[in-house]
């Protein structure tokens, strides 16, 4: 099992990608959100946090986000950017291995963050 705590806020799904004509590309601060996870990510490998490797096989993943502030957010605008984020960092080979995703609302915290719990997903009912 996988736990580790993101220090910053992930971009929502409006702000992540922008549309150029019939395009969609990730935008200024999709990329750096990106960036942040690639090098978060580098620092968890080392700590031992997160397995050098990609992780293998069907998963169960739940976010839990801690806003920067009190404002009314929809929450699932905030699962792409770091799905995708962790795919690009190949914390997984790809987010299609996903088999169960939760999400919730924790605390508000100064700046924002995020928690990644990532578990082997078992068949059936949810295991929590």
């Amino acid at each position: 099992m996988v736990d580790v705590v993101f220090p910053f806020w992930p971009p929502s799904v409006n702000h992540a990608w922008r549309h150029v004509g019939n395009r969609t590309l990730i935008s200024a601060a999709g990329r750096d959100f990106r960036h942040e996870i690639e090098k978060h990510v580098s620092v968890l490998r080392l700590q031992k946090k997160l397995p050098l490797e990609s992780i293998l096989g069907k998963l169960d993943v739940s976010i839990i986000l801690y806003p920067p502030d009190v404002r009314v957010r929809d929450l699932d605008n905030y699962f792409k950017a770091p799905l995708d984020a962790f795919t690009h960092a190949k914390v997984w080979k790809d987010d299609s291995q996903i088999k169960r995703l939760s999400d919730e609302w924790g605390e508000k915290t100064k700046g924002g963050g995020f928690r990644l719990i990532i578990k082997p997903y078992v068949d059936g009912p949810s295991a929590d």
